[in-house]
């Protein structure tokens, strides 16, 4: 990336919101969830990053929990199968004892200007990977979350607002607003809150990596503020949602946009 996003490594001040919480992040080896795993780390968790095959980025993101004095576990692996989230919650209990936050970051896109330019197979994946992983990690922790527990959810502004060269991608994170609403509706049960970010662009590796040169050039300049968020500008919502000050919202689903306004 020529212009390299900021995480909050300079900016983001904790103030022991989420202190002794455990925290299981999806994608946190790079953008919004590098940004949400320091945030946490300086608001007093401990977490473990989630990643695919970035070994090297994942290591970076723990060191910045480490940095905060907390303690970090990195596992790599796709979340494309059952077993292997199942192994991500088992893991994040016998590493940290409990399981007090799960958020579910992860997520592929790929751009196309055609519905024949996307394969079966591709549009397979990218639901396995944004909203199936998301029902198989939050069925695992739920059956180990005690009641105070958290589920944030990552969908974004093209849940309503939908660019047609990103249908697989945007269809997933409709779903995904849709399995946040009734999901919590379940969980509430238990004592145990579920809500959802919903980004607008936010300059992160996956855009430069699945977009045309042209629009990455563009990206993000059709919103009020004229530019895409960093990743640091959208882990204090996380914080928020995850810490008591949001004891009594569930079901929400909160935009961070730059004044691009949802339905």
């Amino acid at each position: 990336m020529g212009t390299q996003p900021d995480h909050g490594e300079e900016s983001y001040q904790g103030f022991g919101r989420l202190k002794g919480k455990k925290a299981l992040i999806t994608g946190g080896d790079s953008g919004i969830g590098r940004a949400i795993a320091l945030a946490f780390a300086r608001e007093g968790a401990d977490v473990l990053i989630s990643y695919l095959d970035e070994d090297e980025d994942a290591e970076q993101s723990a060191q910045l929990v480490r940095d905060a004095g907390r303690k970090a576990v990195t596992v790599g692996g796709s979340i494309e199968e059952v077993a292997h989230c199942q192994a991500l919650v088992d893991r994040t209990v016998q590493e940290f004892g409990a399981i007090d936050i799960l958020v579910n970051n992860a997520a592929f896109q790929m751009s196309h200007d055609s519905i024949e330019e996307l394969t079966p197979e591709e549009w397979d994946k990218t639901f396995r990977t944004n909203i199936s992983a998301m029902f198989y990690l939050s069925r695992a922790a739920l059956a180990q979350m005690k009641e105070g527990g958290i589920i944030l959810n990552t969908t974004s502004v093209q849940a309503y607002k939908p660019t047609p060269s990103l249908l697989a991608y945007a269809s997933t994170k409709g779903a995904i607003v849709t399995f946040t609403k009734a999901l919590a509706q379940l969980a509430i049960k238990q004592g145990i809150r579920v809500n959802a970010v919903a980004p607008g662009p936010v300059w992160t590796p996956l855009i430069p990596a699945t977009m045309p040169e042209d629009k990455v050039k563009e990206f993000g300049k059709t919103n009020p503020m004229e530019r895409p968020a960093q990743p640091a500008e959208l882990a204090p919502m996380y914080v928020f949602l995850a810490s008591n000050d949001a004891r009594f919202i569930n079901g929400g689903i909160f935009d961070v946009t730059g004044g691009l306004m949802l339905p």
